[in-house]
């Protein structure tokens, strides 16, 4: 789960959220909180399950008997680093609860808009849709995703390396130790945003972005958000790389992450078989890419 976790890292670096798909039992949920324990993040957890409200994840005004008044009790998303778990098993009027709070780092409840504080990251877990119990997620919440994360199946001696340590600490439990705090944590995401990009790699995440829009099995490409989205994270992954600029090899490793969530395939497509991310890959195949390039040129 190497590479799925540098993505995820960076992603949270360039001031983004999370989306981890994939099948049940490949560590998703462990992922989630060990992220939110070595970034010294507040971490709160949401089981979506198809009775959670709107306001369970929110908060709601309840009444105060002392001050005969409603008062507000806020909902787990006041966080630093929320999971919502297996986002897809709840009703899309539920997952847009979150849409506003993602996008706007605020929550509007009875009409009084709460501000959160920062940092605020989601990282939601689902399940592919053709599992039984999910709900596709709204195109308006996929899109304020940065990136979507498939963990796969890991090899065979990744697999039994997982099992050795299991027997190995004789608990469940997977220790993780704090790495950095919240406020350490906000210097580092300033300092990504220092990082140099080159035009020549700007143009590059655009016309990757373009390319999906015009691709024949493609019904609607990824939007500029996309494209935003591409950029960002390929200069959090030349930070974690230990760069001062960002390679066009930057924006290859995340294409597929930060654009395929974002596509819709035509029918004939979508039934033939092709996923959308094969369709990044073959984008990426066919955009030429710019000649490495370093800061000031």
């Amino acid at each position: 789960m190497t590479e799925p976790l540098r993505i995820a890292l960076a992603a949270i670096l360039a001031g983004g959220h999370v989306l981890f798909e994939d099948v049940p039992g490949l560590g998703k949920t462990l992922a989630a909180r060990s992220l939110a324990t070595t970034l010294g993040l507040e971490f709160r957890r949401i089981q979506c399950t198809p009775d959670l409200l709107p306001s369970d994840i929110t908060g709601s005004a309840v009444w105060d008997p002392q001050t005969a008044t409603f008062r507000f009790r806020p909902g787990p998303v006041f966080a630093g680093l929320l999971l919502a778990d297996e986002i897809n098993r709840t009703a899309p009027k539920t997952q847009s609860a979150l849409l506003e709070a993602m996008a706007e780092r605020q929550v509007t409840v009875d009409g009084t808009t709460y501000p959160m504080a920062r940092p605020f990251h989601v990282v939601a877990t689902s399940n592919p849709v053709e599992y039984e119990g999910t709900y596709p997620l709204p195109e308006a919440q996929l899109d304020r995703f940065m990136v979507r994360i498939g963990v796969g199946y890991p090899n065979h001696e990744a697999e039994a390396d997982v099992l050795t340590r299991r027997l190995a600490r004789r608990r469940e439990e997977a220790p993780v130790a704090r790495v950095v705090d919240a406020r350490t944590l906000l210097a580092m995401q300033a300092g990504v945003e220092a990082v140099h990009v080159d035009p020549d790699v700007v143009r590059y995440c655009v016309d990757l972005a373009a390319a999906t829009r015009n691709h024949e099995s493609v019904e609607i490409g990824a939007s500029p958000r996309g494209s935003q989205a591409l950029m960002l994270v390929a200069r959090a992954l030349a930070v974690l790389s230990g760069r001062r600029f960002v390679a066009p090899e930057d924006v290859k490793e995340v294409a597929v992450a930060a654009l395929a969530h974002r596509i819709t395939l035509t029918p004939a497509t979508w039934a033939a078989g092709v996923a959308a991310d094969d369709v990044v890959a073959e984008v990426l195949k066919r955009v030429p890419t710019p000649s490495t390039v370093r800061a000031g040129g």
